[in-house]
């Protein structure tokens, strides 16, 4: 059920949470791929930890409905498009989202990600061990 006949690999949901300037912070454990982004925060208490402790969120758009601390880019809809101050807005967003980009992207260039046919579980362990190498880069 986890397997991706597009990408012929059985696939994986981590949920990162990295600093403003890209450093990682935390990672969970590794979900099923076909678990959605905003399910993966909920069940990870990242959305409840995020909004409790009053930590603004800058995230994409697979947390729309997050609700709490989450800042999501404005929408375009049909018909509809953004007006100057939207648009203004989510280049705003995507700079500073910028830096975190880069640090899921440094993470996904580690070959056993592309590579993984190990399960969920060794995965997370994996990553534990990625994370220490990366932050003594």
């Amino acid at each position: 059920r986890d397997y991706s006949g597009k990408a012929r690999r059985h696939g994986v949901n981590i949920q990162a949470v990295t600093g403003p300037t890209g450093e990682l912070i935390w990672y969970s454990p590794a979900l099923p791929g076909r678990t959605v982004d905003i399910t993966a925060a909920r069940t990870h208490h990242i959305i409840t930890v995020c909004e409790r402790l009053r930590i603004p969120v800058l995230a994409d758009k697979a947390y729309v409905g997050a609700g709490g601390t989450f800042q999501v880019p404005f929408e375009r809809h049909l018909g509809r498009p953004l007006t100057t101050r939207q648009a203004a807005v989510n280049r705003a967003h995507a700079r500073l989202r910028f830096p975190v980009e880069r640090a899921f992207a440094r993470l996904k260039a580690w070959r056993i990600f592309r590579k993984a046919r190990i399960s969920p579980n060794r995965l997370t362990s994996i990553t534990k061990a990625i994370l220490t190498l990366e932050r003594r880069r």
